[in-house]
């Protein structure tokens, strides 16, 4: 069994769903785990610590139908820094949309990546409505994909697999709506004032 090494890649990554996913990664893992939240200053140790791996797992929100700007950062310095073994990387990805697939194109940016650059490719987790999904009653449904997702690494048996809330588009846009009108309220801004572009001015 081998050592995996799980990245953060969120911008806001010690208070991020990306840690919680994570953290439930590791608590169902029994291999050999690490857990870097990437920062602008600590890339270097990271390549340190890839170079003892045989997997490595990028846990990441989606961010305008692609990659955050700390993970992309992070692999312009790994392009340039490769491990002499270079480890298989995993991908778990999550976005605020209901549907999974809207993850497909960064999960095809990281598959590039490790195209050009000579990493095997393993496994997938893409999670739709991941902004919410955790604080459902469908939280045990992420549960059950991120154990096979384990597994899949471990054994080296590479899956692709996906998973959201059980509801229609309609439930979920109102649900959304009303997170984020109570949201705003919390913040002192109405319905209205979100709904122009001119939102940073408040």
């Amino acid at each position: 069994m081998g050592r995996i090494l799980i990245l953060n890649g969120s911008p806001r990554a010690p208070k991020s769903n990306s840690k919680q996913y994570a953290e439930i990664f590791i608590k169902k893992c029994p291999a050999e785990t690490k857990y870097f939240n990437i920062t602008k200053t600590n890339h270097a140790e990271i390549c340190d610590s890839i170079k003892l791996v045989s997997d490595l797992l990028l846990v990441f929100p989606l961010y305008a139908d692609s990659l955050p700007v700390t993970l992309l950062e992070f692999l312009k310095y790994l392009e340039k820094h490769h491990p002499k073994n270079k480890p298989t990387v995993s991908v778990l990805v999550n976005c605020g949309f209901i549907e999974p697939q809207q993850n497909d194109t960064a999960v095809k940016m990281i598959r590039l990546f490790c195209s050009k650059n000579g990493y095997p490719f393993g496994s997938v987790l893409k999670i739709g409505s991941g902004e919410a999904i955790l604080s459902t009653p469908f939280r045990i449904l992420v549960c059950a994909k991120i154990k096979k997702l384990v597994y899949s690494v471990i054994k080296k048996r590479y899956l692709t697999l996906s998973v959201t809330m059980p509801i229609s588009k309609n439930m979920f846009i109102r649900a959304s709506t009303v997170y984020w009108e109570n949201y705003g309220k919390r913040n002192g801004i109405t319905k209205e004032q979100m709904e122009t572009m001119k939102i940073e001015d408040f």
